[in-house]
């Protein structure tokens, strides 16, 4: 109880500092399809303002971002019927519900307080980050009207391409190390609606890496191409490596797990971490519904009434 009492007080916290708290039920605006491309060979077509610069160098930008994509291998997720990617293997999980909801509820951030970077981390292993990552940058895609990028920043011990079934290939490391281009490391995964960057081949100088300042202009590039990126990084508490992808994201989302993560830990990893960054708190494996791998996220009005209710 006294972990999910922090945990309330952590959402209550975010909610102050990120804004007024998420909708009881999030709306999900209708969007018209989007038009099609406005370059042609002959230059703007017909119907576009072409004395307006804001108009052409829109789509510019947009033939450019398409070029780019168009390098971009494509991977086929091989996961089992049994597999714990509930937002693509089951479609009955509650689990699978929780993360669309989740998924809404940050695309709100994202219009009213410009979230595109999130990362995902806990205060140690064991907690089921991994799993947060891919599931919420799944729902994030899943309309295929976003293009999310899945980044697998723990380098030291990576498991995104495990997660999805992929075979080994080259990543993040060996774009830092300079054996590869960025597009040789992104892969499109079709099934799932997203892209990923995957971790690569285990390096001996992870730290090093983290630390070089192609860090920071290469999630400049990926934030031009994509709208969103979900980070997957190492826990806080036993390595550094999280600070320094804290301070790239625009937002963390800190995991806990129901019967695992203790009071004194979770204190020590939110201490660790930015308030400014941080928007919320994710409880993993809930009891409160009857799947085992239920993740149940604590937004403000929710750890209010549970908190009430224990007082009670």
């Amino acid at each position: 109880m006294a972990t999910l009492e922090l945990l309330e007080r952590t959402e209550r916290e975010a909610s102050a500092q990120w804004g007024s708290e998420f909708p009881a039920e999030p709306v999900v605006e209708t969007v018209e399809e989007q038009q099609g491309p406005l370059l042609s060979g002959e230059g703007l077509v017909a119907g576009a303002v072409d004395d307006d610069p804001s108009v052409i160098t829109k789509a510019l930008e947009d033939e450019e971002r398409r070029e780019t994509f168009s390098h971009f291998q494509t991977l086929q997720c091989s996961h089992s019927k049994d597999s714990r990617l509930v937002s693509l293997s089951n479609a009955d999980a509650p689990a699978r519900e929780a993360f669309h909801m989740l998924a809404v509820r940050l695309n709100d951030l994202k219009r009213t307080r410009g979230l595109k970077s999130l990362l995902i981390t806990s205060t140690i292993p064991g907690e089921g980050k991994s799993l947060v990552a891919a599931n919420l940058a799944s729902s994030l895609g899943g309309g295929e009207r976003e293009r999310v990028l899945l980044l697998d920043g723990d380098l030291r011990r990576p498991s995104q391409s495990q997660l999805f079934g992929l075979a080994k290939v080259p990543g993040l490391i060996n774009y830092l190390q300079g054996e590869r281009s960025l597009t040789a490391c992104l892969y499109h995964l079709p099934e799932a609606g997203i892209w990923m960057l995957p971790a690569g081949n285990n390096p001996n100088n992870s730290a090093e890496l983290i630390q070089s300042q192609q860090l920071p202009k290469l999630m400049d590039t990926l934030s031009g191409w994509f709208d969103w990126i979900v980070i997957d990084s190492p826990p806080v508490l036993p390595v550094v490596d999280t600070s320094v992808w804290a301070r790239l994201a625009d937002g963390v989302l800190l995991i806990a797990r129901h019967g695992t993560t203790k009071k004194r830990k979770l204190q020590k990893g939110l201490e660790a971490l930015d308030p400014s960054k941080l928007i919320g708190a994710l409880l993993n494996a809930s009891k409160s519904a009857n799947d085992n791998d239920y993740y149940s996220y604590l937004s403000p009005s929710e750890a209010s009434r549970q908190s009430d209710s224990g007082r009670r």
